[in-house]
Protein backbone atom coordinates (compact mmCIF):
# COMPACT_ATOMS: atom_id res chain seq x y z
CA UNK A 1 0.00 0.00 0.00
CA UNK A 2 1.52 3.62 -0.94
CA UNK A 3 1.19 6.13 1.65
CA UNK A 4 1.32 9.81 1.25
CA UNK A 5 3.94 11.73 2.42
CA UNK A 6 3.02 13.64 5.83
CA UNK A 7 3.09 17.43 5.06
CA UNK A 8 3.67 19.65 7.59
CA UNK A 9 1.01 22.46 8.32
CA UNK A 10 0.05 25.19 5.68
CA UNK A 11 0.42 27.45 8.45
CA UNK A 12 3.88 27.21 8.24
CA UNK A 13 4.43 28.01 4.91
CA UNK A 14 5.60 31.73 5.57
CA UNK A 15 7.31 30.47 8.68
CA UNK A 16 11.56 30.90 9.01
CA UNK A 17 13.72 31.31 11.53
CA UNK A 18 17.29 31.01 10.05
CA UNK A 19 18.77 31.78 12.68
CA UNK A 20 18.80 27.95 13.35
CA UNK A 21 18.23 26.93 9.82
CA UNK A 22 19.41 25.08 6.99
CA UNK A 23 23.38 26.04 7.04
CA UNK A 24 23.35 25.28 11.50
CA UNK A 25 22.35 21.51 9.90
CA UNK A 26 25.69 21.52 7.69
CA UNK A 27 27.23 23.18 10.93
CA UNK A 28 26.38 19.58 12.94
CA UNK A 29 27.38 17.25 10.42
CA UNK A 30 30.47 19.17 10.47
CA UNK A 31 31.00 18.47 14.06
CA UNK A 32 29.69 14.89 13.94
CA UNK A 33 32.78 14.21 11.77
CA UNK A 34 34.92 15.31 14.78
CA UNK A 35 35.47 19.45 13.26
CA UNK A 36 35.39 22.46 15.49
CA UNK A 37 32.80 25.26 14.56
CA UNK A 38 32.91 28.78 16.08
CA UNK A 39 29.25 29.49 16.45
CA UNK A 40 28.61 33.06 15.91
CA UNK A 41 25.14 32.48 14.74
CA UNK A 42 22.96 32.78 17.98
CA UNK A 43 23.21 34.81 21.01
CA UNK A 44 23.94 31.89 23.85
CA UNK A 45 26.05 33.48 26.63
CA UNK A 46 27.17 30.46 28.90
CA UNK A 47 29.19 28.26 26.03
CA UNK A 48 31.15 31.75 25.86
CA UNK A 49 32.38 31.82 29.71
CA UNK A 50 29.11 33.81 30.35
CA UNK A 51 27.79 32.15 33.55
CA UNK A 52 24.60 33.22 35.41
CA UNK A 53 25.45 35.29 38.67
CA UNK A 54 25.85 32.71 42.02
CA UNK A 55 23.42 34.62 43.88
CA UNK A 56 20.73 33.54 41.24
CA UNK A 57 22.32 30.13 41.21
CA UNK A 58 21.65 29.66 44.78
CA UNK A 59 18.03 31.36 44.92
CA UNK A 60 16.73 28.65 42.42
CA UNK A 61 18.61 25.70 44.12
CA UNK A 62 17.29 26.45 47.69
CA UNK A 63 14.00 27.60 45.97
CA UNK A 64 13.64 23.84 44.19
CA UNK A 65 11.72 21.97 47.04
CA UNK A 66 8.64 24.45 47.00
CA UNK A 67 8.55 24.65 43.33
CA UNK A 68 7.28 21.10 42.02
CA UNK A 69 3.65 21.98 41.62
CA UNK A 70 1.96 24.59 39.16
CA UNK A 71 1.34 28.11 40.31
CA UNK A 72 -0.82 30.98 38.61
CA UNK A 73 -0.71 31.22 35.56
CA UNK A 74 0.51 34.77 35.21
CA UNK A 75 3.38 33.85 37.43
CA UNK A 76 5.07 33.84 40.86
CA UNK A 77 4.04 36.61 43.02
CA UNK A 78 6.97 37.27 44.01
CA UNK A 79 8.85 37.55 40.80
CA UNK A 80 5.73 39.58 39.65
CA UNK A 81 6.27 41.53 42.21
CA UNK A 82 9.74 42.64 41.73
CA UNK A 83 8.94 43.26 37.65
CA UNK A 84 6.50 45.92 38.85
CA UNK A 85 9.20 47.37 41.41
CA UNK A 86 11.63 47.33 38.11
CA UNK A 87 8.77 48.80 35.71
CA UNK A 88 8.60 51.61 38.49
CA UNK A 89 12.28 52.02 38.34
CA UNK A 90 12.16 52.30 34.57
CA UNK A 91 9.29 54.65 34.44
CA UNK A 92 6.91 52.84 33.42
CA UNK A 93 3.63 54.11 35.15
CA UNK A 94 0.34 52.00 35.60
CA UNK A 95 1.77 48.41 35.62
CA UNK A 96 0.13 46.28 38.52
CA UNK A 97 0.42 42.76 39.60
CA UNK A 98 -2.06 41.48 36.78
CA UNK A 99 -0.91 43.51 34.48
CA UNK A 100 2.17 41.30 34.16
CA UNK A 101 2.90 37.68 33.03
CA UNK A 102 5.99 35.99 33.43
CA UNK A 103 6.52 33.39 30.12
CA UNK A 104 8.78 30.49 28.93
CA UNK A 105 11.32 32.86 27.66
CA UNK A 106 10.16 36.13 25.80
CA UNK A 107 10.06 33.79 22.88
CA UNK A 108 6.48 31.95 24.66
CA UNK A 109 5.32 35.47 24.99
CA UNK A 110 5.91 37.05 21.95
CA UNK A 111 3.63 33.94 20.13
CA UNK A 112 0.94 34.42 23.07
CA UNK A 113 0.17 38.33 22.48
CA UNK A 114 -0.17 37.69 18.63
CA UNK A 115 -2.17 34.99 18.65
CA UNK A 116 -4.32 36.72 21.31
CA UNK A 117 -4.86 39.98 18.40
CA UNK A 118 -4.32 38.52 15.13
CA UNK A 119 -7.36 37.78 12.36
CA UNK A 120 -6.48 36.12 9.43
CA UNK A 121 -5.28 38.90 7.15
CA UNK A 122 -4.50 41.72 9.95
CA UNK A 123 -0.77 43.53 9.54
CA UNK A 124 1.85 43.99 12.22
CA UNK A 125 4.55 46.59 11.44
CA UNK A 126 8.35 45.29 12.23
CA UNK A 127 11.32 46.78 11.66
CA UNK A 128 13.68 45.33 9.03
CA UNK A 129 15.80 44.10 9.81
CA UNK A 130 14.23 42.58 12.98
CA UNK A 131 14.49 39.03 14.80
CA UNK A 132 12.79 37.17 13.17
CA UNK A 133 10.58 35.59 15.47
CA UNK A 134 8.48 38.42 15.40
CA UNK A 135 7.81 37.91 11.81
CA UNK A 136 7.20 34.27 12.26
CA UNK A 137 4.71 34.34 14.76
CA UNK A 138 2.74 36.86 13.36
CA UNK A 139 2.49 34.43 10.46
CA UNK A 140 1.99 31.66 12.37
CA UNK A 141 -1.18 33.36 13.98
CA UNK A 142 -2.40 33.85 10.19
CA UNK A 143 -1.62 37.83 10.56
CA UNK A 144 0.75 39.37 7.77
CA UNK A 145 4.13 41.20 8.93
CA UNK A 146 4.95 44.56 7.02
CA UNK A 147 8.48 45.64 7.54
CA UNK A 148 9.28 49.20 7.95
CA UNK A 149 12.76 50.12 6.90
CA UNK A 150 15.43 51.24 9.35
CA UNK A 151 17.92 53.05 8.20
CA UNK A 152 21.52 52.42 8.21
CA UNK A 153 23.28 55.91 7.51
CA UNK A 154 21.17 57.25 10.76
CA UNK A 155 22.34 54.60 13.36
CA UNK A 156 19.83 52.32 12.18
CA UNK A 157 16.96 54.07 13.39
CA UNK A 158 13.65 53.67 11.84
CA UNK A 159 13.33 55.48 9.06
CA UNK A 160 9.87 57.14 10.36
CA UNK A 161 8.40 58.34 6.45
CA UNK A 162 8.90 54.58 5.75
CA UNK A 163 6.83 53.60 8.54
CA UNK A 164 3.93 56.26 7.95
CA UNK A 165 3.71 54.65 4.06
CA UNK A 166 3.35 51.29 5.49
CA UNK A 167 -0.01 51.72 8.04
CA UNK A 168 -3.16 50.27 6.08
CA UNK A 169 -6.26 49.84 7.23
CA UNK A 170 -5.28 46.08 8.33
CA UNK A 171 -2.69 47.23 10.48
CA UNK A 172 -3.05 46.24 14.03
CA UNK A 173 0.29 46.96 15.95
CA UNK A 174 3.71 47.93 15.70
CA UNK A 175 6.75 46.20 16.78
CA UNK A 176 9.70 48.26 18.32
CA UNK A 177 13.49 46.15 19.03
CA UNK A 178 14.92 48.61 20.96
CA UNK A 179 17.81 47.87 21.67
CA UNK A 180 17.71 46.37 18.57
CA UNK A 181 18.85 42.84 17.44
CA UNK A 182 20.45 42.28 14.85
CA UNK A 183 21.98 45.85 14.38
CA UNK A 184 23.10 46.90 18.22
CA UNK A 185 20.83 50.66 17.83
CA UNK A 186 19.55 51.72 20.89
CA UNK A 187 16.77 54.37 19.55
CA UNK A 188 16.76 58.08 20.68
CA UNK A 189 13.41 59.38 23.19
CA UNK A 190 12.62 61.32 20.11
CA UNK A 191 12.63 58.58 17.62
CA UNK A 192 10.35 56.41 20.18
CA UNK A 193 8.21 59.39 20.44
CA UNK A 194 7.49 59.72 17.32
CA UNK A 195 6.45 55.70 16.33
CA UNK A 196 4.28 56.33 19.21
CA UNK A 197 2.46 59.15 17.88
CA UNK A 198 1.87 57.16 14.94
CA UNK A 199 0.98 54.59 16.87
CA UNK A 200 -1.78 56.49 18.20
CA UNK A 201 -2.98 58.39 15.36
CA UNK A 202 -3.52 55.06 13.53
CA UNK A 203 -4.95 53.24 17.00
CA UNK A 204 -1.86 50.33 16.80
CA UNK A 205 -0.89 48.49 19.91
CA UNK A 206 2.66 48.63 20.52
CA UNK A 207 5.24 45.81 21.44
CA UNK A 208 8.15 46.85 22.99
CA UNK A 209 10.94 44.01 22.59
CA UNK A 210 13.55 45.42 25.60
CA UNK A 211 15.48 42.05 26.23
CA UNK A 212 18.85 43.86 25.96
CA UNK A 213 17.90 47.35 28.19
CA UNK A 214 20.65 46.45 30.35
CA UNK A 215 23.56 45.95 27.57
CA UNK A 216 24.39 49.26 26.75
CA UNK A 217 27.83 50.53 25.65
CA UNK A 218 29.32 54.30 25.93
CA UNK A 219 27.67 56.02 28.03
CA UNK A 220 24.36 55.35 26.02
CA UNK A 221 21.18 55.23 28.12
CA UNK A 222 17.61 53.12 27.04
CA UNK A 223 14.83 54.81 27.71
CA UNK A 224 11.24 52.43 27.74
CA UNK A 225 9.06 52.88 25.29
CA UNK A 226 6.34 52.30 27.87
CA UNK A 227 7.60 55.46 29.60
CA UNK A 228 7.35 57.16 26.82
CA UNK A 229 3.60 56.18 26.08
CA UNK A 230 0.71 58.52 26.89
CA UNK A 231 -2.26 56.60 29.08
CA UNK A 232 -4.11 55.93 26.13
CA UNK A 233 -1.74 53.85 24.54
CA UNK A 234 -1.37 49.89 25.63
CA UNK A 235 1.99 49.31 25.46
CA UNK A 236 3.29 45.44 25.88
CA UNK A 237 6.47 45.75 26.99
CA UNK A 238 8.77 42.07 26.82
CA UNK A 239 11.62 41.52 28.96
CA UNK A 240 13.76 38.34 30.43
CA UNK A 241 16.93 37.67 32.39
CA UNK A 242 18.53 35.48 29.38
CA UNK A 243 20.86 38.09 27.88
CA UNK A 244 21.66 40.75 30.49
CA UNK A 245 21.62 37.82 33.48
CA UNK A 246 22.88 35.22 31.47
CA UNK A 247 20.57 32.96 32.05
CA UNK A 248 19.04 31.46 28.60
CA UNK A 249 18.64 28.49 29.39
CA UNK A 250 16.40 29.08 32.41
CA UNK A 251 13.51 30.29 29.53
CA UNK A 252 12.27 32.59 31.81
CA UNK A 253 10.49 35.87 30.49
CA UNK A 254 7.86 38.50 30.87
CA UNK A 255 5.39 40.81 29.62
CA UNK A 256 3.80 43.95 30.75
CA UNK A 257 0.96 45.89 30.53
CA UNK A 258 0.83 49.65 30.72
CA UNK A 259 -1.64 52.42 29.89
CA UNK A 260 -3.88 53.08 32.06
CA UNK A 261 -7.39 54.34 29.81
CA UNK A 262 -6.19 51.91 27.06
CA UNK A 263 -5.74 48.67 29.08
CA UNK A 264 -9.62 49.71 29.79
CA UNK A 265 -10.68 49.49 26.08
CA UNK A 266 -8.40 46.31 25.89
CA UNK A 267 -10.49 44.26 28.01
CA UNK A 268 -11.49 42.10 25.40
CA UNK A 269 -7.68 41.26 24.23
CA UNK A 270 -6.46 41.09 27.69
CA UNK A 271 -9.05 38.38 28.29
CA UNK A 272 -7.22 36.52 25.15
CA UNK A 273 -3.65 36.79 27.01
CA UNK A 274 -5.50 34.89 30.24
CA UNK A 275 -6.75 32.32 28.52
CA UNK A 276 -3.91 31.53 26.23
CA UNK A 277 -1.64 31.74 29.17
CA UNK A 278 -3.80 29.60 31.25
CA UNK A 279 -4.21 26.80 28.54
CA UNK A 280 -0.31 26.68 28.97
CA UNK A 281 -0.93 26.21 32.97
CA UNK A 282 1.89 28.38 33.59
CA UNK A 283 5.72 29.10 33.04
CA UNK A 284 8.86 27.03 35.00
CA UNK A 285 8.66 27.57 38.24
CA UNK A 286 12.13 27.04 39.35
CA UNK A 287 13.52 29.40 37.25
CA UNK A 288 10.88 32.27 38.47
CA UNK A 289 12.73 32.10 41.81
CA UNK A 290 15.48 33.95 39.79
CA UNK A 291 13.40 37.06 39.04
CA UNK A 292 13.30 38.68 42.19
CA UNK A 293 16.80 38.23 43.09
CA UNK A 294 18.16 39.13 39.56
CA UNK A 295 15.76 42.46 39.41
CA UNK A 296 16.87 43.25 43.06
CA UNK A 297 20.36 42.35 43.29
CA UNK A 298 23.83 43.89 42.21
CA UNK A 299 23.32 44.41 38.44
CA UNK A 300 26.89 42.58 37.66
CA UNK A 301 26.08 43.23 33.62
CA UNK A 302 27.68 46.92 34.40
CA UNK A 303 31.37 45.34 34.83
CA UNK A 304 30.75 43.52 31.05
CA UNK A 305 29.48 46.70 29.52
CA UNK A 306 31.53 49.24 30.92
CA UNK A 307 35.60 49.98 29.86
CA UNK A 308 37.48 47.13 31.20
CA UNK A 309 34.41 44.88 30.39
CA UNK A 310 34.43 41.82 27.92
CA UNK A 311 31.68 42.57 25.89
CA UNK A 312 32.87 46.12 25.30
CA UNK A 313 36.49 44.79 24.66
CA UNK A 314 34.86 42.48 22.09
CA UNK A 315 32.38 45.32 20.88
CA UNK A 316 35.38 47.22 19.98
CA UNK A 317 37.68 44.35 18.63
CA UNK A 318 34.61 43.39 16.30
CA UNK A 319 33.87 46.65 15.22
CA UNK A 320 37.32 47.90 14.01
CA UNK A 321 38.31 44.70 12.46
CA UNK A 322 35.11 44.76 10.48
CA UNK A 323 35.81 48.24 8.89
CA UNK A 324 38.86 47.13 8.24
CA UNK A 325 38.10 44.83 5.59
CA UNK A 326 38.28 46.21 1.95
CA UNK A 327 34.63 46.46 0.99
CA UNK A 328 32.82 46.11 4.14
CA UNK A 329 31.14 48.79 6.68
CA UNK A 330 29.55 48.04 10.32
CA UNK A 331 27.77 50.46 12.31
CA UNK A 332 29.25 50.41 15.63
CA UNK A 333 26.96 48.96 18.23
CA UNK A 334 25.54 50.90 21.08
CA UNK A 335 23.65 47.96 22.83
CA UNK A 336 23.40 44.39 22.80
CA UNK A 337 25.33 41.15 21.40
CA UNK A 338 26.01 41.67 18.29
CA UNK A 339 27.64 43.10 14.76
CA UNK A 340 25.97 43.76 11.46
CA UNK A 341 28.10 44.27 8.62
CA UNK A 342 27.38 45.41 5.11
CA UNK A 343 29.58 44.24 2.17
CA UNK A 344 29.83 46.29 -0.56
CA UNK A 345 27.52 45.22 -3.86
CA UNK A 346 30.03 46.64 -5.71
CA UNK A 347 33.16 44.40 -4.41
CA UNK A 348 31.56 41.09 -3.76
CA UNK A 349 28.35 41.36 -5.73
CA UNK A 350 26.21 38.72 -3.30
CA UNK A 351 23.65 37.05 -5.29
CA UNK A 352 22.95 34.89 -2.32
CA UNK A 353 24.15 35.18 1.39
CA UNK A 354 22.40 32.29 2.70
CA UNK A 355 25.19 30.32 0.43
CA UNK A 356 27.71 32.98 1.43
CA UNK A 357 27.48 32.02 5.11
CA UNK A 358 27.66 28.04 4.03
CA UNK A 359 30.48 28.86 1.87
CA UNK A 360 31.98 30.20 5.06
CA UNK A 361 31.19 27.46 7.20
CA UNK A 362 32.61 24.71 4.58
CA UNK A 363 35.71 26.25 4.43
CA UNK A 364 36.36 28.51 7.78
CA UNK A 365 34.90 26.85 9.97
CA UNK A 366 33.08 29.58 11.23
CA UNK A 367 29.32 29.70 11.88
CA UNK A 368 27.25 33.28 10.99
CA UNK A 369 23.46 34.07 10.18
CA UNK A 370 22.73 35.43 6.75
CA UNK A 371 21.56 39.52 6.93
CA UNK A 372 18.08 38.39 4.97
CA UNK A 373 17.23 36.20 7.55
CA UNK A 374 16.54 39.12 9.77
CA UNK A 375 14.26 40.50 7.00
CA UNK A 376 16.51 42.58 5.60
CA UNK A 377 15.20 42.97 1.71
CA UNK A 378 19.10 42.74 0.19
CA UNK A 379 21.87 40.47 -0.18
CA UNK A 380 24.57 42.37 1.90
CA UNK A 381 24.41 41.70 5.46
CA UNK A 382 25.62 38.90 7.45
CA UNK A 383 24.77 39.27 11.60
CA UNK A 384 27.47 38.06 13.96
CA UNK A 385 27.64 37.48 17.51
CA UNK A 386 30.22 39.34 19.70
CA UNK A 387 30.54 36.74 22.41
CA UNK A 388 33.80 34.89 22.20
CA UNK A 389 36.97 35.93 23.82
CA UNK A 390 38.88 38.55 22.20
CA UNK A 391 41.13 36.54 20.90
CA UNK A 392 38.88 34.35 19.49
CA UNK A 393 37.17 36.98 17.52
CA UNK A 394 40.67 38.47 16.10
CA UNK A 395 41.42 35.08 14.99
CA UNK A 396 37.53 34.55 13.45
CA UNK A 397 37.23 37.94 11.33
CA UNK A 398 41.11 38.21 10.26
CA UNK A 399 39.28 34.12 8.82
CA UNK A 400 36.63 36.08 7.74
CA UNK A 401 38.80 38.54 5.96
CA UNK A 402 40.41 36.38 4.03
CA UNK A 403 37.42 34.40 2.87
CA UNK A 404 35.78 37.61 1.36
CA UNK A 405 39.47 38.25 -0.17
CA UNK A 406 39.15 35.50 -2.76
CA UNK A 407 35.05 35.26 -2.48
CA UNK A 408 33.22 35.81 -5.15
CA UNK A 409 29.82 34.61 -6.40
Amino acid sequence: MDTAPLRKSHKLDNVCYDIRGPVLDHAKRLEEEGQRILKLNIGNPAPFGFEAPEEILQDVMRNLPTAQGYCDSKGLYSARKAIMQECQRKGIPGVGIEDIFIGNGVSELITIALQSLLNDGDEVLIPAPDYPLWTAATNLSGGRAVHYLCDEQADWAPDLDDVREKVTGHTRAIVIINPNNPTGAVYPPEVVRELLEIAREHDLVVFSDEIYDKILYDDTEHVATGALAGDDQLVVTMNGLSKSYRCAGFRSGWMTLSGGIAKQHAQDYIQGLNMLASMRLCANVPAQHAIQTALGGYQSINDLVLPGGRLLAQRDITFEKLNAIPGVSCTKAKGALYAFPRLDPNVYNIRDDQQLVLDLLLQEKILLVQGTAFNWPQPDHVRIVTLPWADQLDDALDRFARFLSRYRQ
